[in-house]
């Protein structure tokens, strides 16, 4: 069999997994509105993503996943309960590393459902376990809402939390912003010199760009007013470099964070939903003493996982990319939702990596 012919096939066994799990199939064009995804994850999303344009549409991008057109759909017909199924090709563009594709097949399985939270995640990866059958594949987890619920919880301005919410997904910025904060790294010498003048805009050129003066002006003053802010504490920025570093099978981390929550108890509500969905993976048969959770991981995916995040990985393959993943995204459904908004978790599982593991040609 090519491989063509057996990512075919395993799409459409997938499929029909996901069909009777529930799931109604769906349809979604190849092209989306860049706006969308622009408004939602800025410019950087271009560095990932296909865009064209014409004169009726307006810019348009080569879908880079599913689930923000998944997302659009159900809200656009309210709120209520729903499971889905698609399949279809997503690209993505790959300049940091040629080796990867940037055209692939993705088989995914979306829940609507605000009952149990817990077990809807728990569907979710149980089924994706269970539909990638005897590939020998290990399987990492994590939890987004627990790192967004320490930096809601710092003791520092608004702004600052919003800077670091912003790059949770970009860990190297994260971490250069908390230093920052806290008071670790100096301030940089352009801005300093900025900050320093009496009036930042006496002598300037004129000016070329997109911004106005007044936009100019309220970013100056904004960064003035974050100048005078006091750092954050040690204690906290400790907390938080603890929460990062747990990396444990499931019950030792859960000890671990709740041990952490002693002293950051804003994470507690987060560390007890982990819980209840540690008792909703066993009861899906997952053997949780020997699932790894990691409290860093995920944070290098769609900005839109806010909660439960999953993969899995071959480790005998570490060329490859992860063979399924997902996670939850009650955010997206709220700010998709024009009003409404419905808890939703998925997972997608790449067919073609399916294919590169059973060697066909």
């Amino acid at each position: 069999m090519t491989r063509l012919a057996y990512e075919t096939s395993q799409a459409a066994r997938l499929r029909e997994i996901f069909v009777q799990a529930g799931a109604q199939p769906v349809e979604c064009t190849i092209l989306q509105p860049a706006d969308t995804l622009l408004d939602l994850y800025g410019e950087d999303i271009r560095g990932r993503a296909y865009v064209t344009s014409d004169a009726l549409r307006g810019e348009q991008m080569l879908r880079p996943d599913f689930t923000v057109p998944v997302v659009q759909m159900h809200m656009a017909h309210g709120a209520a309960p729903a499971r889905y199924t698609y399949a279809g090709p997503v690209f993505r563009r790959q300049e940091d590393d040629a080796a990867r594709a940037n055209e692939y097949m993705q088989v995914g399985y979306e829940v609507f459902d605000g009952a149990n939270l817990a077990a809807a995640d728990a569907e979710v990866f149980a089924l994706i376990r269970d539909a990638l059958g005897a590939a020998p594949l290990r399987a990492a987890t994590g939890d987004i809402g627990i790192l967004t619920a320490a930096v809601s919880a710092l003791n520092t301005t608004e702004r600052r939390k919003a800077a670091l919410m912003r790059h949770i997904w970009r860990p190297r910025r994260f971490r250069a912003l908390i230093d920052r904060f806290a008071g670790r790294t100096p301030v940089p010498p352009a801005r300093a010199t900025l900050l320093a003048a009496p009036d930042p805009f006496a002598d300037c050129a004129p000016m070329i760009g997109l911004r106005s003066r007044r936009e100019i002006a309220a970013r100056i003053s904004a960064l003035h007013a974050d100048a005078k802010a006091p750092p954050i504490p040690e204690a906290e920025v400790a907390l938080i470099d603890a929460i990062l570093s747990v990396r444990e099978t499931l019950p030792y981390a859960l000890e671990r964070l709740r041990d952490i929550a002693v002293d950051m108890p804003a994470i507690a509500p987060a560390v007890e939903q982990l819980a209840a969905r540690m008792a909703a993976l066993q009861d899906r048969g997952v053997d949780v003493e020997r699932l790894d959770f990691e409290a860093s991981y995920g944070r290098t995916t769609m900005e839109y996982y806010d909660g439960f995040v999953f993969g899995f990985y071959a480790e005998a393959r570490p060329d490859l990319p992860p063979v399924a993943s997902g996670g939850r995204y009650d955010a997206l459904t709220r700010v998709l939702g024009q009003g409404l908004e419905i808890p939703a978790v998925g997972g997608v599982i790449r067919p073609g990596l399916l294919a590169d593991l059973e060697g066909t040609a």
